[in-house]
């Protein structure tokens, strides 16, 4: 058998073995993947796969095993009415051979993975959750769902909400592997379907920040890091109508001594007055 393949069940719609097992990795296991774990799961149910799909989930290290979600998690996941009972695991080698996908949360966890991986075959069934977001094809949403751990509650609120945006994405992607039908709804720019309410507020959003979200595509120019000066520029290279370009930041003005005046640059109008000689 080829490596990374799986074995067939004949019983099952499109040959696919059941249950498909999906594990979802961060780094402790103790925020952000037992978050995704509970809302990939109650999603699942919700369509009816219950049966058929297998949710867990692991950290890359083993600081915490044996230990429950952190209380802020579970806190968060309470509050938003999901239902989740939880110990923290550490991801192991040989889990790649019976797992059908595994769902990294940020790019350090999808690299760890992918090292970890006993083969190419393996390691093509590592991806990464925010991919399946609406936008991310065209790179208008942010890839990487932050740590949580050191901050307060508003950052797993965030975490979240970029979980929760993601999660449908990856329901249609394991509906197509089951041979199961489409969920109903319109076709977003990621070519991914998605709720009525959902995609008027990603279309929303998109024109009041002008194509520059920040994480959670709210407030225009509140973006942090190195996406604070991304702008579009045109890609015909590549065939794509456009490309994120990274500027520089502008330079403070600076003052200046011209023809015996003192003037301030980078300023419009300039200031001047006369300089004592």
């Amino acid at each position: 058998m080829m490596e990374g393949m799986r074995t067939s069940d004949p019983g099952t719609p499109g040959g696919v073995r059941t249950p498909y097992r999906v594990c979802f990795v961060c780094t402790g296991n103790i925020c952000r993947s037992p978050m995704a774990e509970a809302v990939f799961r109650a999603r699942v149910a919700e369509a009816g796969l219950a049966e058929l799909v297998e949710v867990s989930s692991a950290g890359t290290g083993g600081w915490h095993v044996g230990d429950g979600a952190d209380s802020r998690t579970v806190a968060v996941l309470t509050a938003a009415g999901y239902v989740h009972e939880h110990v923290a695991r550490q991801f192991r080698r040989d889990w790649f051979e019976r797992l059908d996908l595994v769902i990294a949360l940020d790019e350090g966890h999808l690299r760890d993975l992918r090292r970890l991986a006993p083969g190419p075959g393996h390691a093509r069934k590592v991806r990464l959750l925010r991919s399946y977001a609406p936008g991310a094809g065209e790179g208008l949403c942010e890839l990487d769902v932050p740590d949580p751990y050191y901050g307060g509650p508003e950052g797993f609120q965030e975490c979240l909400a970029l979980v929760e945006e993601a999660v449908p994405g990856l329901l249609e992607e394991v509906r197509a592997a089951l041979g199961r039908p489409a969920a109903a709804g319109p076709v977003t720019a990621a070519g991914r379907r998605c709720d009525d309410g959902r995609a008027r507020r990603s279309r929303r959003r998109r024109r009041r920040t002008g194509g520059r979200p920040d994480r959670l595509g709210r407030r225009a120019g509140a973006a942090r890091g190195r996406r604070r000066h991304l702008r579009r520029v045109p890609d015909r290279a590549r065939g794509r109508p456009y490309r994120l370009r990274q500027d520089p930041p502008r330079r403070p003005p600076r003052l200046l001594r011209r023809r015996g005046r003192l003037a301030w640059s980078c300023c419009a109008p300039p200031v001047r007055w006369p300089c004592r000689r």
